[in-house]
């Protein structure tokens, strides 16, 4: 599989045949065999290639590629927190009242990711917020990275300088072969079940960014770690107790090859409704897909809304104790590696729905479509976002959704007809 001159990467064999499996169905294979690629499903470093100004590659009007040129400004994790500061001051300027804050200073509405630097450029920045609470606990990560790669935990400043720091100078070092962290303040308090720690992996299709349509997969996971989790700061270098990635917990001795350490977003639903009430679960579902659209708000302005391209991002969420969620990262390649039988299914559906809504019908793709699809072909996807239909509804349609006043498609307040409201990104 291939473009001109760059190739497809696969990270698996499984990721290839469900997608061959996916375009036969189509009756695309043949045109695949013949290299007469309509549709190409790419890695982040092919496109790289395809819109890199040096190859001088350009895509005719029935070629479709799945990543957004630079879809770095919300997938690296330095970018995306930039991106949503800077979003949050300019909504500041402009007087919103989505830009409200408490008597602390801190965000009403867009405190969804956790306090974060990057190093080395704010390690100054990071010291003295640190010392405001010298008994906290910060996880770092490298930018560029997947998988838990390179992820580690500290609790003292010392472990830093260990990592870079000049000590005779006392001054952090800035070495070119040094690679950019972000640190981040840890979620200590994250709700467990049976005692152990977990994320949610949702799956976000984004067609267009300007108007903003973005589609919310139902069919989303929660990632358990194998190990029960401890605050205690012996336990901090165990990731089996602190990462959720697949990567990392399946070579723990209490992985299960049954069930992945997965549950799906359907069973923790159940179990919240359950143990916390509808109500209370229904306001966190709605808090998670506020803090998902915002997200894509803040990055849609620097986007390069290519027409060429839709994406499919993996959204990692954390809620905690207080049913709070926070947004730790987004994936431009979520994995559609299959760890179980339930994963290859539902990972399956996904590239089916996800195809549906970029070429519908299956038909030859063309670029200059409307890219909004009939409701009858989003499969599992549903409407989470339509900037066209918002504008239509009013400024304030945002506020009141965030406030929790739920409004129907078209802004009016819901009937009292004994179903949920549909909140106003549908």
């Amino acid at each position: 599989f291939g473009i001109m001159a760059g190739k497809v990467k696969w990270v698996t064999d499984i990721e290839k045949s469900v997608l061959i499996n996916n375009f036969e169905k189509r009756g695309w294979i043949q045109v695949a065999e013949n290299e007469d690629w309509n549709f190409y499903w790419m890695s982040v470093q092919t496109i790289r290639n395809v819109f890199s100004v040096e190859t001088g590659y350009r895509l005719s009007d029935d070629q479709i590629v799945n990543h957004f040129p630079n879809h770095y400004e919300l997938t690296r994790k330095d970018l995306m927190v930039k991106n949503i500061k800077r979003y949050r001051k300019e909504l500041e300027k402009e007087g919103s009242p989505l830009a409200e804050k408490d008597e602390n200073g801190k965000y009403i509405y867009l405190d969804f990711v956790p306090v974060t630097f990057m190093l080395p450029a704010d390690y100054n920045l990071f010291v003295e917020e640190f010392r405001k609470n010298p008994s906290s606990t910060w996880i770092m990560k490298p930018c560029g990275k997947a998988q838990g790669k390179g992820i580690f935990l500290i609790n003292k400043l010392s472990q830093i300088k260990k990592w870079s720091r000049d000590s005779k100078t006392s001054s952090f070092v800035t070495q070119s072969s040094k690679e950019a962290y972000v640190i981040s303040l840890y979620i200590n308090n994250p709700l467990l079940i049976g005692g152990k720690k977990f994320d949610l992996r949702l799956y976000v299709l984004v067609s267009t960014y300007r108007p903003l349509r973005c589609y919310m997969y139902k069919l989303g996971f929660c990632r358990f770690c194998t190990v029960k989790y401890t605050p205690s700061t012996s336990e901090l270098d165990n990731m089996f107790v602190h990462l959720t990635n697949v990567a990392i917990q399946k070579h723990g001795d209490d992985y299960n090859h049954i069930h992945g350490g997965k549950w799906t977003v359907s069973n923790l639903r159940l179990y919240l409704e359950s143990t916390r009430g509808k109500e209370v679960t229904n306001k966190l579902f709605d808090e998670i897909h506020w803090i998902i659209v915002q997200s894509l708000k803040a990055v849609a302005p620097v986007m390069n809304n290519d027409k060429h391209c839709f994406e499919c991002y993996g959204y990692d969420i954390i809620i905690d104790d207080k049913l709070k969620p926070w947004l730790i990262e987004v994936n431009a390649s979520p994995s559609l590696t299959s760890s179980t039988a339930n994963d290859r299914i539902l990972k399956y559906n996904l590239i089916n729905d996800t195809l549906n809504i970029a070429v519908p019908n299956g038909e030859i793709p063309d670029c200059k479509w409307n890219k909004s699809p009939p409701k009858e072909v989003l499969g599992n996807y549903e409407v989470l976002y339509d900037e066209e239909m918002a504008q239509s509804d009013g400024p304030d349609r945002d506020l009141r959704s965030r406030s929790g006043q739920s409004t129907g498609t078209k802004g009016n307040r819901a009937r009292d007809s004994g179903k949920p409201a549909l909140t106003t990104w549908k």
